[in-house]
């Protein structure tokens, strides 16, 4: 697979401590949490976590992909939403994996105008783009 060259608009920076029992923040002080393991797996659950922070990001690029396509198909997304469930596990081959499923709610459009979305989305969105062929991401219309 070739690693293609991007025009880089914006680099973002972040820092952790501590791995996912610790801390992380940006650069630019917009973002600073606190990170520890989820009670499920063995944590103390007591601030945030990787996997949702990577959630929390790949349904806010997603929602911005969804209104690009849909800006450019003349759809009316208003009062969509995305959900990422970013699920974690060990692999079959060793080590741990991630998967993703995206669900959308688009209220102003019929289902199959929604599914159509979103997969012109994913092929839009710069987290799917860095994902495809890594991962698991399903897509589904709530």
């Amino acid at each position: 697979m070739t690693i293609q060259k991007i025009d880089v608009l914006y680099t973002a920076v972040a820092t952790a401590e501590n791995g996912r029992d610790g801390r992380v923040s940006s650069d630019d002080g917009q973002l600073d949490v606190i990170v520890n393991p989820p009670t499920s797996m063995g944590g103390n659950g007591a601030g945030t976590n990787p996997e949702q922070l990577f959630a929390a990001g790949y349904s806010a690029c997603f929602q911005g992909a969804l209104g690009v396509v849909a800006r450019k198909e003349k759809a009316d997304i208003s009062g969509s939403t995305v959900t990422a469930k970013v699920g974690f596990g060990k692999l079959e081959t060793g080590g741990f994996g991630l998967e993703v499923e995206l669900v959308a709610s688009i209220p102003n459009v019929d289902e199959a105008t929604a599914k159509d979305l979103l997969e012109k989305a994913h092929q839009v969105c710069p987290y799917s783009n860095a994902t495809r062929g890594n991962i698991k991401v399903e897509l589904s219309v709530a």
